[in-house]
């Protein structure tokens, strides 16, 4: 089956950096927009030129420097801003300028203080400025999803007959559902775009949680570019989620046939810089590149992975760029995995042994919630009624070194050898995280 080709518009640089607490400076956007484009995606919005000289100066070094993508910058409607957006991105390879206007009525009236008529004009004249300076040009008709839906066809074919080479259709409160969005998006495809060769792209919020929902809708109904972000960091609740768009696409071709150009084998790796660069942590459970999502603590879960990791893992690890799967010891834990680490620890016991040490095991779990090596290691001491483990080699049987464990020392019921070859195990623990507090920031346009 041929998959259709799916542009991904990666908009963390503009739409993300708008998450309170999430800015960025100019070298900061560079090193990320670098790794972005080794993460291979299409377009990278740079950020908004005329909102601060900060912004203009990451634009324009990112135009400079990162050559392959199409790099995107914002503006409003009006001279000025589509003026400057060129000026930083005159250097670019692949220039894109990106205009939006509001088109819902509740915009029109509180906040432009605009008609109609007026909207639809100020969109036409917009688009045929911007098109004076760039072939490619990008409408984003804001609040798409809360607009009358003849109007907003009305402003769509205006400016494509200014000359928008992309209708960009943005869910901008989070509003939609995924069946009404598609059928939003097939709509503009038959009234708007049935002769032309304009690509329609998808621009959805999080604050129901549909954003990627949404997303995968639109793209069934004839989408061509999603714009989305790493982590799903945006203004509110976050941004379409790039990661879980991008495999979701990957693992259910049978239902989702479509392909982008990006390396999922990257995907951990950005995910890592853009929490590193703003100091805002990924949820353990976020799908795709959370904490979690490869590490397991059921014990059923854990047997299952043991055996074969395709029971409880749809994709593996590595295809995304994590490391290796994680068994994570705690309550929920069964006998094979704490034998497992018992033996990347250098100890080997029989069954007998071992189910004393699984309900010491429990005990201490229910009280710490996580169970780390050194904890591992205490437990085994205390369950063999021996003397107490040196330190020194506790903390080398936790770091994994090749020193031999000597037996005259400490004495247990098995020989007790930390083996020459012993390394970092496939199978690692998770290191408890702390997370501080966080200063709330509301900036941005």
């Amino acid at each position: 089956m041929e998959l259709k080709r799916i542009r991904i518009f990666d908009t963390t640089l503009r739409d993300g950096e708008q998450s309170p607490g999430c800015s960025m400076n100019v070298q900061e956007k560079l090193r990320l927009a670098h790794q972005l484009d080794r993460l291979g995606v299409d377009i990278i919005e740079a950020g908004f030129p005329i909102a601060s000289e900060g912004d203009f100066a990451a634009v324009q070094a990112i135009a400079a420097a990162v050559r392959r993508p199409v790099i995107a910058g914002l503006a409003r409607a009006c001279a000025a801003d589509i003026e400057r957006a060129w000026q930083a991105l005159d250097d670019a390879k692949h220039p894109r300028i990106h205009i939006f206007l509001a088109t819902s009525d509740i915009h029109l009236k509180y906040k432009l203080r605009i008609s109609r008529q007026q909207c639809l004009e100020q969109a036409a004249a917009a688009v045929r400025l911007a098109k004076t300076f760039c072939d490619d040009v990008e409408f984003s008709p804001e609040d798409a999803t809360r607009s009358d839906r003849a109007f907003l066809c009305d402003v769509l074919a205006a400016v494509v007959e200014a000359g928008a080479t992309t209708l960009n259709i943005p869910d901008t409160v989070g509003y939609t559902t995924p069946a009404e969005f598609g059928e939003l998006i097939q709509t503009i495809r038959e009234k708007v775009c049935a002769t032309t060769d304009v690509t329609i792209s998808a621009h959805c919020h999080n604050d129901l949680g549909l954003a990627v929902a949404n997303s995968l809708a639109a793209v069934a109904a004839g989408a061509e570019q999603v714009e989305c972000t790493i982590n799903g960091i945006g203004e509110r609740a976050g941004n379409a989620s790039l990661e879980e768009i991008v495999m979701a696409m990957r693992i259910r071709p049978d239902r989702l046939a479509y392909q982008t150009g990006v390396v999922t084998e990257h995907l951990y790796a950005t995910s890592q810089m853009l929490s590193e660069i703003t100091g805002v942590a990924v949820q353990p459970n976020k799908a795709i590149i959370g904490r979690n999502a490869f590490a397991h603590e059921a014990g059923i879960h854990q047997d299952g992975m043991l055996k074969n990791p395709l029971t409880y893992e749809i994709m593996t690890p590595q295809s995304v760029g994590v490391p290796d799967s994680t068994l994570v010891l705690g309550k929920h834990s069964g006998r094979h995995a704490l034998g497992l680490r018992c033996e990347q620890l250098g100890f080997h016991f029989d069954r007998q042994q071992l189910d004393k040490i699984y309900r010491a095991f429990i005990v201490l779990a229910d009280q710490i919630k996580q169970v780390e090596d050194h904890h591992l290691l205490e437990l085994i001491s205390g369950r063999h009624d021996a003397a107490p483990m040196p330190t020194e080699i506790a903390i080398a049987a936790a770091a994994g070194s090749s020193k031999k464990f000597e037996p005259s020392r400490a004495t247990f019921p098995v020989p007790i050898t930390i083996p020459e070859d012993f390394n970092v195990p496939a199978l690692k623990l998770h290191a408890a995280e702390s997370h501080g507090e966080q200063e709330d920031y509301f900036w941005g346009v």
